[in-house]
This record gives C-alpha cells, sequence and structure tokens, in this order.
C-alpha cells in the first residue's frame, strides 16, 4: 500500500481565542499553510494569522460539503481543518473518515457543546441521551422523547426551525411537563447563555443562531396541581411510574376505552389486577368517589408508586397488595362485600387470568363486569370462552390508536401498540 505523506489534522475547538489552544496545536497552525474553517466562523480563526511569523496562510471556507472534500483532497502538503468540540462526535469526522484513509487523519478533540453545557449547569451527564438534528430529520428524536429519558441533550439547525419542532414534539407527546427546557447559547464562547424556558409561553425572539437544549427530568410536585387534573382522560404524564418499566402505566387512550367498557357504577367495588402504577383503577375512583378499589399487583415498588398516584389524583384505595394474586385471593379475611362488581384483569399470564375468572366470577352478580386488556393474541379465544362458559356476554375490541408527530416535512402519525379488550358483562 502507498505510504501517505501528507496529514489532515482535524483540530475540535471550543473557543474562538488562539491561546486557548495547547501549546502543540497552537505550534501546528503557525507550522501549517492550509487552513479549512468553517464559514460560520471563518473570520474568526482567519484572525489567528496575524500570530503566524512563519509562513503565510491559504484558508479556505468550508461549507462541509464535496467541495471541502474535493480541496482537501488536491492538497499536496498537510492540511488543518477546523471543527467544533469533538470531529468525532456527529461532527465532520464520520465524512472524512468515508473519504480519506486514517493513516492521513489525525483528531485532536476539545471538549464538546455538551459537556460544557451539563458543567455549567451542575448536573451529572453519564447517563444523558444525545441526539443530533442538525442537518438530520426528527425521527431519532421521536423515538427517545417516547422512552423518556432523564436528561436529554440536542443538537439542534438554526435552519430548520429546530426549538419549534423540540417545543411542538414535546406538547404532542404530553411531555412538556415531564422536562424543565434548558437553551444553551453560544456555550464556551464570549457571548455565551443560559436560560430555563416556559415551553407554555412563546419561544423568545433574541434566541442566538448557535445553541443547543438540554432537557432535565422535572422535579415539579404534581401533587399540587390537583386543580389542573382533567376528570376523564388524564395525560399519561401525571402519573408516575418507573423510566425503564412502561409497562407499568396503562396508555390515555387504551385506559379511556376500558374505563368506559366497565359501565362504571355510584358505588360497588373495583378490583384492578396487574395494577401497575394503578392508572385504571386510580381514574376510575377519581370517576366514581364512592367505589371500593383493591389494587393488587407482584411487582416490588408497584405499592409505592399507586400510593403516590392516589396522592396526585386526590384519591385513595380500599386496599392495596403488592403481591401475587393467588396470595390475595387466599386470605382468609376478604369477606363477600369485597367481591368484584368490577374487575379488570391484565399483567399475567392466560392461566393465572383463568384462575381468576374461575375464583372471582362465581361470586360476581347479574350486571357485573369483567374487561381484560390483551396483547397477546392467542389468549384471546380460551379467555373468551371461559368468560361465556361462566355466564358473561362477551365482546371483543381492537383498539389502534396514533399520534400526530411534527417531522421536517410537516406532519406523521405515529401508531400505538394495539391492545384488545375483552370484556364480558353477566
Amino acid at each position: 500500500m502507498t505510504e501517505v505523506n501528507r496529514k489532515i489534522h482535524v483540530v475540535g475547538i471550543d473557543s474562538y481565542t488562539f491561546e486557548d489552544l495547547p501549546l502543540k496545536l497552537q505550534d501546528l497552525f503557525l507550522k501549517t499553510e492550509n487552513i479549512a474553517i468553517p464559514n460560520s466562523y471563518f473570520e474568526k480563526i482567519k484572525s489567528w494569522s496575524k500570530n503566524d511569523l512563519e509562513k503565510k496562510k491559504s484558508f479556505f471556507s468550508s461549507n462541509s460539503n464535496i467541495e471541502l472534500i474535493n480541496w482537501l483532497s488536491s492538497q499536496k502538503t498537510d492540511v488543518i481543518l477546523i471543527s467544533r468540540g469533538d470531529p468525532l462526535w456527529f461532527g465532520i469526522g464520520r465524512i472524512l473518515l468515508e473519504n480519506f484513509s486514517k493513516d492521513e487523519l489525525s483528531f485532536y478533540p476539545s471538549r464538546t457543546c455538551i459537556q460544557l453545557a451539563f458543567s455549567k449547569l451542575k448536573i451529572p451527564w453519564q447517563d444523558t441521551v444525545n441526539v443530533s438534528i442538525h442537518g438530520r430529520d426528527s425521527t431519532k428524536l421521536v423515538e427517545v422523547f417516547k422512552a423518556r429519558p432523564s436528561s436529554l441533550a440536542i443538537i439542534t439547525d438554526s435552519n430548520n426551525k429546530s426549538l419549534e419542532k423540540i417545543k411542538k414534539n414535546l406538547s404532542e407527546l404530553n411531555l412538556i411537563d415531564f422536562y424543565d427546557f434548558w437553551l444553551c447559547e453560544e456555550i464556551g464562547f464570549e457571548n455565551e447563555n443560559i436560560r430555563k424556558l416556559n415551553l407554555k409561553e412563546s419561544l423568545p425572539s433574541d434566541i442566538s443562531s448557535l445553541n443547543i437544549v438540554v432537557l432535565t427530568k422535572t422535579k415539579r410536585n404534581c401533587s399540587n396541581n390537583l386543580d389542573n387534573i382533567p376528570l376523564f382522560g388524564i395525560s399519561d404524564h401525571i402519573f408516575k411510574t418507573f423510566d425503564d418499566r412502561p409497562n407499568l402505566l396503562t396508555k390515555k387512550e387504551i385506559r379511556v376505552q376500558i374505563l368506559a367498557d366497565l359501565e362504571l357504577p355510584k358505588n360497588g367495588v373495583m378490583w384492578d389486577i396487574g395494577a401497575g402504577c394503578g392508572s385504571i383503577g386510580l381514574e376510575a375512583l377519581k370517576l366514581r368517589p364512592n367505589l371500593d378499589l383493591i389494587c393488587i399487583d407482584k411487582r416490588i415498588g408497584s405499592k409505592a408508586l399507586i400510593i403516590e398516584n392516589s396522592k396526585r389524583l386526590g384519591v385513595k384505595p380500599k386496599f392495596i397488595f403488592e403481591e401475587e394474586i393467588n396470595t390475595t385471593l387466599n386470605k382468609g379475611n376478604l369477606s363477600s362485600f369485597e367481591k368484584p362488581n368490577r374487575l379488570v384483569i391484565g399483567g399475567c399470564d392466560k392461566k393465572t387470568k383463568l384462575q381468576i375468572i374461575n375464583k372471582l366470577s362465581q361470586d360476581m352478580g347479574t350486571g357485573d363486569i369483567i374487561v381484560i386488556p390483551i396483547i397477546d393474541i392467542q389468549t384471546i379465544k380460551e379467555l373468551k370462552e371461559k368468560l361465556e362458559h361462566k355466564n358473561f356476554k362477551t365482546n371483543l375490541n381492537l383498539i389502534q390508536s396514533y399520534k400526530s408527530l411534527s417531522i421536517a416535512e410537516g406532519m406523521r402519525l405515529e401508531p400505538n401498540n394495539p391492545v384488545f379488550i375483552l370484556k364480558g358483562k353477566k
């Protein structure tokens, strides 16, 4: 293989001041004749040539496009390409590696804008999810939003109204109150400005084109905002859950259908089995405060979640059991008064669901209702037959909802996971 003699030195900067470069890179700049600089700060870096006493400089204004690649390829001697932060982190590095051999390239990263932003905010960032929508569509950003990470850093693009898109996506996904929104402008430079924005208000008009966004999970106390919680159709973000266990929450679109199918009475007893964070039962209790609600979930931490969400909604279940449903059913102190008039069965396997129907349906009276949300289509037939064998009239609905999300081209519909809802009424 032919030995490569010339080098492309890719130098990351986090300041427009020559003296902020390490001495090794100052010396490299002074000795190198051909230098490519992004046009957005071409004049600032070009002024460094006043320090050069050895060679006359030849500067190339870069748009990070094919013209830059052609210019670099045409150079016979060493060149410097100025970049921001770390060239191999959402930077020009990937493009260079696709067009030149590794032997030709040398990288000199500096601190990234994200690293600087978190240091200014004094927030740990080892678990932060980083996304760039600079010159990219927002598909990846939407996917990350749906996972609801505890902190998120976004490299924006002033040419495609990034901030408006971020704000709109957060609103569409009901995450406006989930995050604190930090706008970091010209981070690390002379006109640095960091401010926390209220996304329920209009964006400021004086935003620098050189900006990034940091989102951190809010510590706002939802329990103090009972007046802002609707009676029906409560937004998902109101409920506390575990970020790494999204299945603890029944999404609003499914929850409202389940609550409608339950035909909630003014008085009676409701059992929510596999309650997760309590979203179904607690919203039912908010609609019908005189119900006696029993929540059961075997997962560790579920009781604490249900208690917290009860406070947020201003309701109080009669019992919360953090245990296997069979343990609950075998308790000797469950009186006939506590047998369900309304029963939701979720969060357990088919065998357990069949056992629950066998155990509890015998004490349910005419007009009482069982609702079972199902994602495994293979279980539907047996559960439906079991309900019918126990004298329940059944019907089955498939709920497939879509949510509109803003993208560069306008709008797209994002599907939620389909759920079958099996209802039995005695």
